[in-house]
């Protein structure tokens, strides 16, 4: 007769051990990179400093979205990347404290931040209510409260779930996430525009935080995707992970990729059909000095490459194959943000070497977080009522 399963039986494998400590290294060296790189280039240091912000944080925020989508709709395929999401989610409370650097920087990231520029424009001077330091920096500290108080809810709910075996559904989880995801899009928008959009004050896209929602929830799909195919290698994710668990996390990848090129290029065409002079401009130097090859490049890599090979169900099924595709949106994923941010500052293209320190400096900080929530507690919710239920064909599982 077999044995029910215990939380013990579904620890954490010790290859995140592993995975924790290299991230660690690459984290530390990625932050002495850019401790250089502020003496020795300061504007351009903040600049790159807001783009690795910006791509951990919505990594952070689109694990959240899901996992408040999975209390809500069910599945297999959210029971077996809970956890996952749950350790993604509660990241968030480290990009709080890795906003602090940037209050130092803000006059060099945003015009709206310079006395100086605001005197000698109209169209600042008219937004200076909403676009102000005080104002903006209280409601950056807002949504981190919001956030990171969904993220812990969430989490210690479902530990105390562990610790309770053979308790019925708990409502708590579907009464915040009904009405979290409200609050969730209505902060997620204001944070787009408050960080991205307000780069360039005098530019404004009503879709806008429609798209960063949308990268957020890609962003988080691939990255969960590629620690499931990790963790699946070994025990006990081994006896529990199947291909249509994949197959499952493919479509929802496909789905964002196509939600997401709906969303950038809906943008693209109401702006550039009205032509209108304080919108086109956003665009236009976007498709100069190089800045077009990118667009391409994404257009490739981000949507139409991975279009057509999600499309297969075979490639869909394998772990390995997937997680490549997987490798590929995400990486395009840091690309394109930096794509958003980059090309106010320089009209050529130009990639800093401190983008990519900053990207790998904070990711590397996100990923030894990520994987030490991850370490804290079993790797599958075996408490959750629907466990048993939706694995109960894997004999002792």
């Amino acid at each position: 007769m077999s044995e029910p399963a215990t939380p013990h039986s579904f620890e954490v494998p010790a290859s995140v051990d592993r995975t924790r400590q290299r991230a660690l290294v690459a984290g530390v060296v990625g932050v002495a990179a850019m401790l250089l790189g502020l003496f020795v280039d300061t504007p351009q240091f903040y600049r790159s400093y807001l783009v690795a912000f910006i791509f951990w944080s919505n990594l952070g925020l689109g694990c959240l979205g899901l996992l408040m989508v999975q209390h809500l709709s069910g599945g297999q395929w959210g029971l077996v990347i809970r956890r996952l999401l749950e350790s993604g989610a509660k990241c968030l409370l480290l990009m709080a404290v890795l906003f602090l650097p940037l209050l130092f920087g803000l006059p060099h990231v945003y015009e709206w931040a310079q006395p100086d520029a605001v005197a000698k424009d109209a169209v600042l001077q008219h937004k200076a209510p909403f676009l102000n330091v005080p104002f903006w920096v209280g409601r950056t500290l807002f949504y981190f409260v919001v956030w990171g108080a969904m993220a812990l809810l969430l989490s210690k709910w479902s530990s105390e779930q562990d610790a309770a075996p053979g308790r019925p559904y708990d409502r708590r989880f579907g009464k915040l996430s009904g009405p979290g995801l409200v609050v969730f899009g209505l902060t997620v928008s204001l944070a787009s525009v408050d960080w991205m959009m307000s780069v360039d004050p005098h530019w404004f896209s009503t879709i806008y935080g429609f798209i960063m929602i949308g990268g957020g929830g890609l962003s988080a799909l691939c990255f969960i995707v590629l620690w499931l195919a990790k963790l699946s290698d070994d025990a006990p994710m081994a006896a529990i992970v199947r291909a249509s668990h994949f197959h499952d996390l493919g479509k929802l990848i496909l789905a964002f990729v196509m939600l997401y090129a709906y969303f950038t290029f809906s943008q693209f065409l109401i702006i550039w059909s009205a032509n209108l002079p304080e919108e086109i401009p956003w665009y236009i130097r976007r498709l100069s000095g190089g800045w077009q090859y990118v667009m391409f490049g994404l257009t490739l890599l981000h949507f139409a490459l991975p279009f057509v090979l999600l499309l297969s169900a075979d490639l869909k099924k394998s772990a390995r194959l997937l997680s490549g595709v997987a490798l590929l949106v995400f990486l395009a994923r840091m690309l394109d943000v930096i794509f958003q941010v980059a090309p106010q500052f320089h009209e050529g293209i130009t990639i800093h070497w401190l983008d990519i320190a900053a990207l790998v400096g904070v990711g590397g900080l996100w990923v030894t977080m990520f994987a030490w929530n991850l370490r804290a507690r079993p790797v599958l919710p075996v408490n959750d009522p629907y466990f048993k239920e939706a694995f109960a064909d894997h004999g002792s599982h």
